[in-house]
């Protein structure tokens, strides 16, 4: 992302000319590996993602900010756009370049790990609301947090004492961070700092972090919560102390000892999770209300009490935590006295399923309607996600939405027009698209929720506080992220903000040239959605061509979707340039079908979700696309285990597969995901067995290489390595790619583009 000016319409332009990372004035008759070097697999940013990310609006709604790369690296700015000059500017640079790989904590890595975070530089910032005409902003940073302010407001953080997870109180005079695992408050006006927790007793006790599970699977990355009147902050205490800790060696260090190992309170399916309790404390300091909720830590395989899964305040310093059971069948809102910390259970969500956690909690003002008090929910009780009135002792007044599509999330409530905006997938599941809907509806009839997003494809929004406008970064297939600011009334374009031309170097280059999206069926009529990268035919000639599918297949992921994500998929890309014919399907158990789609994976992974993926093989082969007995897969984690079970389950439809960081026996990954879809292993003794790789290897014929880093704390080592003791038992043959240095995916660009040049090669001998 670069040069910026000013042009005639006030349209932010930014410079989208890339540099070529190889020379493309190469003759005609070189090989096609200079032309597309295997080094673009792993380029970042993808072509045409140089687009602005994380953008808001300041509290006035004047100025539009987002992070934006000049140069476009993953190096990132906070620049502004002025609403009323058309004036774009760099707003804040970090004075010594900002996050990188080499300055942060071992802690921040983790957290970027769960968090999928790849960017550097200013990762993310937050507005300070101020009385002062001066517009302020919060940025964190490896030395410390700053802000915009003259003279910058500094806290010096260490690698030994780290800040973690600052975030502004809603009144803008509040920082609240946690260090050396307590919370702490830093009064911005005086530059005063106080401990609001004592007690904390290292990585096993801890205030005010989330734990490992409610990063990586609950999509919570706090472990704090600001009341909305910026007086109180409700926190997690997190006890791991009965969970046996699980070593990883750093098999690669030259050293020894404690700096070449790690621990991780990593909780199995079937075994204890971390005790969390919830507690209440004013920013003045002094005493702690604990609140009467108590999650997990017991062996009790029906606890109704296993997971905190979201905690939100609502108006009047009310608390409300969602609590779900272990099974994921049964969820909790209770209703929390701050002061006495008794709680009121004031809905109760339950499905046979199970119960998919959102942010569809919305609580609505006091004083501003009939309804106030209340809030929004959002329910899978028809079988679709949809959002609900409830008033403020939690009975449900009715639907806002209805249908068989789901909404995604809610993007704002104007109360006072009686309106709610959300995106969803009214307009098919492979899109998303903003909508607005009566947030009190009239009559027993709901209607047609109005579109106010245009354009095929997936469309982010952003509402500013007036509820006047609202920022569309727009994409699909045929054209990469563009931003829009559009009129929330009726959805028309304002003025373009950001737009790249299809001239982008790199794009035209390589050569990529979008997916096309079919339509298949399964075995049982359901309709599945795939799309295909044809080789060049002028190239490589008429179908049928080898063939690479490349899986994910787990839930809560869609993988087929018009998106530019889709068209820069750079390993599809790329083995469609070598003539290779990629296909994608999304099988039953994926997300954004709805419940009954989702759930035909419940206590039979690899089951339902192979058999869909041996059709669209199947139907390839019919229309005459792959040719039968060069069919390969590849794919990572939930894919790389789908990898190795079709190659296994299905020995005369793929001959090869790359595996990649798999799981391959549930009973060795973690409590929360496992037991959402197989049940408790006690309890499904049979599916845990089946759904094993290592059951299978026995039928096992193709060429299976399986890639794995050493230091993976998500999909442990482990799985690769009792899927090769399977494998020696059996007699059959592996390749093996493994990266010591390296955790659940690959960083270091040397290790990334080292492992695509040998799965290419994998690829090329064995299919």
């Amino acid at each position: 992302m670069q040069s910026v000016d000013e042009s005639e319409n006030k349209r932010l332009k930014l410079s989208v000319n890339e540099m070529p990372l190889t020379d493309n004035t190469a003759p005609q008759n070189v090989d096609d590996s200079i032309l597309f070097p295997v080094e673009e697999i792993v380029q970042s940013p993808l072509p045409g993602y140089v687009a602005p990310t994380s953008i808001s609006f300041s509290p006035d709604d004047t100025l539009i900010t987002y992070l934006f790369s000049p140069d476009h690296t993953l190096s990132r700015k906070v620049f502004t756009f002025d609403l009323k000059t058309g004036k774009q500017e760099l707003f804040f640079s970090p004075p010594d370049g900002g996050l990188d790989e080499s300055n942060i904590s071992p802690e921040e890595k983790l957290r970027r790990e769960r968090a999928r975070e790849r960017g550097l530089g200013v990762t993310r910032y937050e507005w300070v609301k101020t009385s002062s005409k001066k517009k302020t902003i919060m940025v964190p940073l490896p030395a410390g947090e700053l802000t915009s302010l003259k003279p910058e407001l500094k806290l010096p953080s260490s690698s030994f004492s780290p800040i973690i997870d600052p975030h502004l109180s809603p009144d803008g005079t509040m920082l609240a961070y946690v260090r050396d695992y307590e919370l702490h408050v830093l009064n911005i006006l005086y530059n005063e700092s106080k401990q609001l927790t004592h007690g904390a007793e290292g990585p096993t006790l801890t205030h005010g972090l989330a734990e490992y599970i409610a990063q990586e699977e609950m999509d919570r990355k706090n472990g704090y919560w600001w009341s909305l009147d910026s007086k109180y902050i409700a926190f997690t205490q997190v006890d791991s102390s009965n969970i046996p800790l699980f070593r990883i060696m750093h098999q690669g260090k030259s050293s020894v000892g404690a700096e070449a190992e790690e621990d991780h309170a990593y909780p199995f399916a079937g075994a204890s999770n971390v005790k969390v309790r919830l507690g209440v404390v004013s920013v003045a300091g002094g005493p702690i209300t604990w609140l009467d909720l108590l999650c997990g830590g017991t062996e009790e395989t029906g606890n109704e009490d296993e997971y905190l899964a979201r905690v939100n305040w609502m108006h009047g310093n009310i608390l409300t935590a969602q609590i779900l059971n272990r099974s994921h069948s049964k969820l909790k809102i209770l209703k929390f006295d701050i002061k006495t910390g008794q709680n009121k259970v004031i809905l109760v969500e339950e499905q046979g399923t199970w119960v998919n956690l959102h942010d569809c909690f919305t609580p609505l003002d006091k004083g501003v309607t009939k309804y106030s008090g209340g809030f929004i929910w959002a329910s899978e009780k028809t079988g679709f996600r949809h959002l609900y009135l409830h008033d403020a002792n939690g009975a449900c007044l009715g639907p806002i939405t209805e249908g068989e599509w789901m909404v995604e999330q809610i993007a704002g409530v104007n109360e006072a027009s009686g309106l709610v905006y959300f995106t969803a997938t009214l307009d098919g599941p492979l899109e998303s698209n903003l909508y607005c809907a009566k947030l009190y509806p009239d009559s027993n009839t709901l209607q047609t929720p109005v579109r106010l997003t245009h354009g095929k494809g997936k469309h982010i929004v952003v509402l500013d506080h007036h509820m006047q406008n609202f920022i569309d970064i727009h994409d699909s297939v045929d054209f990469p992220p563009k931003v829009l600011l559009c009129s929330l009334l009726d959805g028309k374009v304002i003025t373009p903000l950001y737009e790249q031309p299809f001239t982008i170097p790199r794009f035209k280059r390589l050569e990529l040239v979008p997916p096309e999206m079919v339509k298949i069926q399964a075995n049982d009529g359901t309709v599945l959605y795939g799309s295909l990268y044809k080789p060049d035919p002028t190239k490589f000639g008429p179908p049928p061509y080898k063939t690479v599918v490349s899986v994910y297949g787990g839930p809560s992921v869609q993988y087929v979707c018009d998106s530019w994500v889709s068209t820069v998929d750079m390993r599809a890309q790329y083995l469609r340039s070598r003539g290779i014919l990629v296909w994608k399907l999304d099988n039953r158990g994926t997300a954004r079908r709805g419940l009954k789609f989702e759930g035909a994976l419940k206590y039979n992974a690899g089951g339902v979700d192979t058999e869909d993926q041996v059709a669209g093989a199947e139907w390839l082969v019919k229309q005459g696309l792959a040719k039968a007995g060069h069919i390969g897969v590849y794919g990572w984690s939930y894919g790389g285990y789908m990898s190795a079970m079709l190659l296994a389950k299905y020995p005369d439809v793929f001959c090869c597969a790359v595996a990649g960081a798999p799981v391959t026996s549930w009973d060795g990954y973690d409590s929360f995901y496992t037991e959402k879809y197989m049940g408790l292993p006690s309890e499904n003794a049979s599916g845990y067995v089946t759904s094993s790789v290592m059951h299978h290897v026995h039928k096992l014929k193709g060429k299976l290489l399986l890639v794995h880093g050493m230091i993976d704390e998500n999909v442990h080592f482990r799985h690769t390595a009792r899927l090769i003791n399977a494998l020696v038992a059996a007699r059959k043959r592996y390749e093996l790619l493994i990266f010591p240095d390296e955790r659940h995916m690959p960083r270091r660009h040397r290790d990334r583009v080292y492992m695509e040049e040998r799965i290419w090669e994998f690829i090329e001998r064995s299919l």
